[in-house]
């Protein structure tokens, strides 16, 4: 049987900690895939925000 990396956990636990300021047991709560998507989630947005802030500094 193959298990999730740890350290993927502890990556994924502390981006969404930092961005969303959830606690540690809140964010280890989620299920897996749920904690995937979110990581996902966020680093769109955080793509997004960084792709509006440039566009708004060169326009």
């Amino acid at each position: 049987m193959l298990s999730y990396p740890a350290e993927a956990v502890w990556q994924e636990t502390a981006f969404l900690a930092y961005h969303l300021h959830w606690s540690l047991e809140a964010v280890l709560d989620l299920e897996h895939l749920d904690r995937v998507r979110m990581v996902r989630a966020v680093a769109n947005l955080n793509e997004r925000a960084r792709l509006e802030a440039r566009d708004a500094v060169t326009s």
